[in-house]
Parts: structure tokens; sequence; C-alpha cells
């Protein structure tokens, strides 16, 4: 495969006739955003010249100290496949950087790539696979979303029950047209619920694919006339929406899973029991950012498939960790808890981190436990150490506190803007009377 450079790019924007170029980045809490800037400006964006006001974007930086440089990964150019009014339009994915030249640490790019570089310093390289969950509603005559879905599918229905086929097939072909390797696609659970699984990759590129599924999810939805939402539970009584993150670790410079090993037990490594023992000992701390909404709560409770027993299986998906039974260079733990609505450059960033952690500390992760937790009494639980995830925000947010690792992984500046937006967030939603109350309450007291 040839190196991609500037006059690389400078050519293939000309061949492909590109009109404007979306400079893209995202914020602390994972929102897309972007500068768009004609072609004859491309050069000048590839040289890290094109300068933005990073006051205008939420937990960046004070008006005093606005100006913000982006730097474009040269590997993240594409066509967006749907062309404009005003011509073909192209992208590339941008880190941050302060005016002095030094990486912004509030870049949740920046934040992933410092936690790459200390596996790297072990002798090892990520591999991550999502699997984004998100369900299609219909809009109002206002254009405003709405819950109807008028979609009757179930898991892996077949159209014409599942009305969203031709909408999936629409997403998928632009996911291919922008480079990604489509695995599958089908519905899911719930009415209006669907998957598309495309295949893992190191974990900055699996970064920047999220977001990029996201947005295309979203705009495709648009064109026929629907509201794609990753909302982790949108409906309530119906399953919810997480994005279950397959990884892994390679030993640097070389093709070999260092989760595998042939003779141990389970054939899984002392290096996977104990990355798994990281993401069990750090999954509380961590969970305000794999699962960082109010609502992302209301899919963390008993049922639904969703994870909520800090525990591991190679057998049953109740646990927080499952190990699929593929093994040699597929050899891979699930973690189940992370839904959409994170950010995956942050999200990847803690599981990394916790996993790493595990390994320097020697984490054991305890005996698998096979069996259906949901079914277990409280004293079988505890019998057998089986705690569980943080049950709302502020729960989640308090244990994020206290986890000195975690916090490392994001740096005082994310960190800090985080835990200000997020408290504020959970005591907007304490305060608020919601309908369920009035229906509950009103005519009784």
């Amino acid at each position: 495969m040839s190196k991609v450079t500037k006059e690389s790019i400078l050519k293939r924007a000309e061949d492909l006739d590109v009109k404007f170029i979306k400079l893209q980045f995202t914020d602390v809490f994972g929102t897309t955003k972007n500068v768009a800037i004609p072609a004859s400006q491309l050069e000048k964006a590839l040289d890290g010249d094109v300068m933005f006001d990073g006051s205008s974007i939420e937990g960046f930086v004070r008006i005093e100290e606005s100006d913000m440089y982006l730097k474009p990964d040269m590997n993240t150019f594409s066509l967006i496949p749907w062309q404009s009014e005003y011509g073909n339009v192209a992208r590339l994915i941008c880190d941050v950087y302060n005016p002095d030249g030094k990486p912004f640490e509030g870049c949740p790019r920046n934040v992933l790539k410092k936690v790459i570089k200390e596996a790297e310093k072990m002798g090892f390289s990520m591999n991550a696979g999502p699997e984004a969950e998100f369900y299609l509603f219909e809009r109002d005559e206002n254009d405003m979303p709405t819950t109807d879905s008028r979609d009757y599918g179930g898991y892996f229905d077949l159209s014409p029950v599942d009305l969203g086929d031709e909408v999936r097939r629409a997403i998928v072909t632009s996911l291919m047209g922008m480079g990604f390797d489509i695995e599958m696609s089908h519905h899911e659970v719930g009415e209006g619920q669907h998957e598309i699984g495309f295949k893992y990759a190191p974990a900055l590129t699996t970064a920047d694919n999220v977001v990029t599924f996201k947005f295309v999810v979203r705009k495709i939805a648009m064109q026929y006339g629907l509201h794609a939402t990753f909302m982790p539970k949108p409906l309530f009584g119906k399953a919810g929406s997480g994005m279950h993150t397959h990884q892994s670790l390679f030993i640097k410079g070389k093709n070999q899973n260092a989760f595998y090993d042939e003779n141990a037990k389970y054939q899984l490594s002392k290096t996977a029991l104990y990355y798994i023992g990281g993401l069990l000992g750090h999954a509380r701390g961590y969970s305000a950012i794999t699962n960082p909404i109010v609502n992302s709560y209301k899919r963390l409770v008993p049922g639904y498939e969703a994870p909520v027993y800090i525990a591991w299986s190679e057998k049953n998906r109740s646990p927080l960790v499952r190990i699929p039974a593929r093994r040699g260079m597929g050899t891979r733990a699930e973690l189940r808890n992370p839904d959409p609505a994170c950010n995956p450059y942050l999200a990847l960033a803690v599981m990394l981190k916790a996993g790493l952690d595990g390994i320097k500390k020697k984490t054991d992760p305890g005996d698998p436990v096979n069996l259906n937790i949901y079914h277990l009494t409280g004293k079988q639980k505890k019998d057998l150490n089986i705690k569980s995830l943080p049950a709302s925000l502020s729960e989640a947010l308090d244990e994020l506190e206290a986890d000195d690792v975690v916090r490392s992984a994001l740096g005082p500046h994310v960190y800090e803007n985080f835990m200000t937006a997020k408290r504020i967030e959970w005591d907007e939603y304490r305060t608020q009377v919601h309908q369920w109350e009035v229906d509950r309450y009103l005519g009784i007291y």
C-alpha cells in the first residue's frame, strides 16, 4: 500500500474534482465539528495552517486563549459519497493543536493517541471492533423526530416486515464508498432498531470509523425522511442500543495475537486474563465515559441483554465481558456496556488504559461466570463477588472521580471539563418534574 502524502492527496482531490473539504474534529462530548474550506485552500490545510476559534467549542478553551490549529490526518482523506449542489465534497479528520505547535490536551483524538503510545511502549497495539446499534424513526409534519418507527420487524427479520431494509442498504453502500469493510447488516431486536457491523481496525482508525459511521447513518436517514438516533434507550420497555466493543492486543511488530495461548486454560494467555482483570477492575470508574448521558442508565438495567454485572464469561452474554468462541488470531474480549452516545476516542482510551493497568498489576479476573447472572439471587451474586455497574450518571461520575487510572487516561483538561458539564447535566435532570411523576402523583396527592 503506497504511503499517503500531501502530493498524493492534492492529486486525488483534483482527479475527483473536489470542490470543498470538511476538516472534521470532535469536542469532548463526541459531537463532530467541522471547518469547511474550498479546494484552493487544501494545501494550506495539509500543512496544518488552518486556524479556528476554540473558545466556541464546548469543553475546549477560554476566549482569551481561543486560537487553535487543525492538523489533518492524511490517512483519513475520503470523498463523501453524496454530491452537494456545489460539487464533490471530501473530508479529513484532524487533530487539534495549540499555537505553540504542541498537541492540544483537550482534543479527544490526542487523548486516545497518548494511551496508544503507552501500549506501544509496553509492546502492544490495540485492535477494536464496535457494534453500534441505532433506531430509525419517522419525522412529523414539522420535520421533527418522533419515536414512531412504523416498523414491526424483529431480530434478523427480512423485508417487507423490516421497513428499514432499503435504508440500511443505502447506508452500507455509502460506507463502502468511504472505504469501510462492512461485514453484515441486519434488523435488531427492537422495532425500528438496526445494526451494521464493520471490520475491526487499529484503535485510532476504529474511533474515526465510529464518528464517520454515525455521520453517514444520520445523513442517509435524513434523505429518506427519517431520523436516526444513537440514544441508548429511546423507548420504554424496548431494547436499548449498545456499542459492544470487541478488543484485542497484538504484539508490536508481529502479526501475533497477544491474547491467544494454545496451551493455556481457555486458550487465553496471561496477558488476556490480566487485561480482562483491568476491564473489570475499572468498570465502575470508566462507566461515565462509556455510558456518558442520563439516558445511558435507562439501558443498563437487568434484562434486554444489557450488561449490568461486573464479571466475565466465555459462554453467555449476561456478564460485562464476554469472550467469543473464536481462538487464534480472532481471540478477543467483548466489553458489552458501552453505548453509542459515547465519544469513541475517549471510550477506547479508557478501555485500553484499564486493560493495560490490569497487565501492569497482573490483575486476576477470577473464574469465568458461565451462568445467567440475571437468574442468580442477591446472595448468590454476593457469594460470587459479582458487583454491579453504577445505576445512574451521578453514581458513575462519583466512581470516575475516585479512579485515578481512568482520570489519568483523560488528562486534567478533558476530565475537568467533562465532569463540570456532566454534573450540570445530572442536576438539570434531577430537578426536573417528569411526565411519569405527574401521571403517577398529581391525582393522588
